[in-house]
């Protein structure tokens, strides 16, 4: 299989996984900046380029994987089908439902697979508390609090926000959207920070009395890095996360379990995330394994979050 890697930034955890794979026989990374090519080329052995334009109509291409920023994420996908290739792209799918559709109508006339990369639900932790609301052996769900902390650790990246709904929230919005479906009302409020970043809370009332929160910061100084957690409560008991990570998103997350007979921690295997999405990926075009993170499964998510952003910008 050759892959074309697009970006240099988040491409990087992408090139990682795929310098590990036995059945990965090429990958050419495309970039904007020599430098970063470099650095990418040096650490892998990729192959690179900055002519994007040949790198997608090249015929012995089998999967396009697109890491650009989210505004390029449509255009470059409907070419990506067009050219005959498979898509792996990056969340948010898109900036707009209209944009999302463009995206599937264009996987419906090619005949290709698009896959986004929700890896949150490839978590072990979030594959728990999903079987724990479905199959409710702690009784219903009550409550759900997430948030992320975070301080601003990518260089020349701010997380306004607008972009800290699209960039941060979107994750855990598709979570609650995957386990739950769509509210019934949404609250935010929103605040920018005096120069940097911004902060954001997030209310979902659900049917049956089910509250959802999600929070998000990026006010933190730079020695806190990046943590958060979340809560479930429901009628017999409590799970409750606790996660730090760097900057390339990987980290450690706990799961503590709360009943009327105590306190313990629920023991789940470790997965790099990342890994877990780009085998998945390689699984489904190997006719392994169908798709869990189609674009069709993540409208939902993606119109909370987009919704979202539409009133926090309100307030802006």
């Amino acid at each position: 299989m050759k892959i074309a890697l697009l970006g240099t930034g988040f491409g990087q955890a992408h090139a990682a996984v795929y310098a590990g794979r036995k059945d990965v026989d090429d990958v050419v990374v495309f970039g904007r900046t020599p430098e970063k090519l470099k650095k990418i080329s040096d650490q892998f052995g990729f192959a690179t380029t900055t002519d994007l334009d040949t790198l997608i109509a090249d015929s012995s291409v089998d999967l396009v994987d697109i890491c650009l920023p989210t505004d390029l994420h449509v255009d470059i996908a409907v070419r990506a089908l067009e050219a005959g290739k498979d898509v792996l792209c990056e969340l948010p799918l898109a900036a707009s439902m209209d944009d999302a559709q463009r995206v599937i109508a264009a996987q419906q006339a090619s005949g290709r697979q698009v896959f986004v990369d929700m890896f949150a639900r490839f978590s072990p932790v979030n594959e728990h508390i999903a079987q724990a609301i479905a199959d409710q052996p702690y009784g219903p769900l009550r409550t759900w609090e997430s948030e992320v902390r975070t301080a601003l650790l990518w260089e020349g990246y701010d997380l306004r926000l607008d972009s800290l709904v699209m960039d941060t929230m979107h994750t855990d919005l598709d979570l609650f959207a995957t386990a739950l479906g769509r509210p019934e009302s949404i609250t935010v409020h929103g605040i920018q920070g005096k120069d940097r970043g911004s902060a954001a809370h997030v209310l979902l009332d659900y049917p049956g009395q089910v509250l959802v929160r999600c929070s998000a910061s990026a006010l933190m100084p730079a020695s806190y890095g990046l943590g958060g957690g979340s809560r479930l409560a429901f009628a017999q008991g409590v799970l409750e996360t606790e996660f730090t990570a760097g900057a390339d998103g990987r980290g450690s997350t706990r799961l503590i379990e709360y009943t009327p007979s105590g306190r313990r921690t629920v023991e789940l295997p470790e997965r790099d995330v990342y890994a877990a999405v780009i085998d998945h990926v390689l699984a489904c075009l190997a006719g392994k394994e169908t798709s869990r993170i189609t674009p069709e499964s993540a409208l939902d998510g993606l119109r909370i979050t987009l919704d979202v952003r539409h009133r926090i910008n309100e307030q802006a």
